[in-house]
């Protein structure tokens, strides 16, 4: 029996939307993947106090609406279980041993290359995964990191950020088809991103 191959893409979503979706997609076909986790950070130790985060519950609940019935995509509480700041060292680490000879691929966006040496536990991390970077409109204009392994997918330019959404629905305007339509539903029966927050 091959080896399950299995995406890993994290993050905050505040809220989900398209361009994560398409991403984790895209994953599954391009690199042939079994499934792809969404995992839902439960503590994103970039953004603590840089802005307020919505509970890592409803962030969940959000995903698991907006992928409900996709095949392949699973909204993933891993983070959420473990509690503390949510390190992609540690998740991988707890992947690695609950599906032992499981293929693991990060997938992640081209723009936040930089920013991974920063990393916790980054030349650990570098041993165990597959990076898959998804590069917006197929663009390559950041290098691949030197010392990983790294494979590319390339998906359309989608201008959408979690970050304009939160505001869009902080005001009432429209994010029909930015968000699944699940997923607004979802948004709107926990009262999420009202113009109190």
């Amino acid at each position: 029996m091959a080896a399950e191959r299995i995406g890993i893409l994290g993050g905050t979503f505040d809220p989900v939307h398209v361009g994560h979706l398409f991403a984790a997609v895209a994953a599954r076909d391009v690199l042939g993947l079994d499934r792809v986790l969404l995992v839902v950070a439960n503590e994103p130790w970039q953004k603590v106090g840089s802005r307020s985060v919505t509970p890592a519950a409803a962030r969940l609940a959000v995903v698991e609406a907006a992928i409900g019935g996709v095949a392949g995509l699973e909204a993933s509480r891993l983070e959420l279980d473990r509690e503390g700041p949510s390190y992609t060292f540690d998740t991988v680490d707890q992947l690695a041993s609950e599906q032992p000879g499981a293929e693991l691929f990060l997938v992640v966006g081209s723009d936040i290359l930089p920013d991974l040496p920063t990393w916790h536990r980054v030349d650990e991390l570098r041993e165990r995964v597959v990076l898959a970077v998804v590069d917006r409109a197929g663009d390559r204009s950041t290098p691949d990191p030197p010392g990983w392994a790294v494979t590319r997918i390339a998906m359309p330019a989608l201008e959408v950020s979690s970050s304009d959404l939160r505001d869009r629905l902080a005001k009432g305007q429209p994010v029909d088809f930015l968000i699944p339509d699940k997923a607004i539903r979802c948004i709107r029966s926990l009262g999420l991103y009202a113009l109190s927050r």
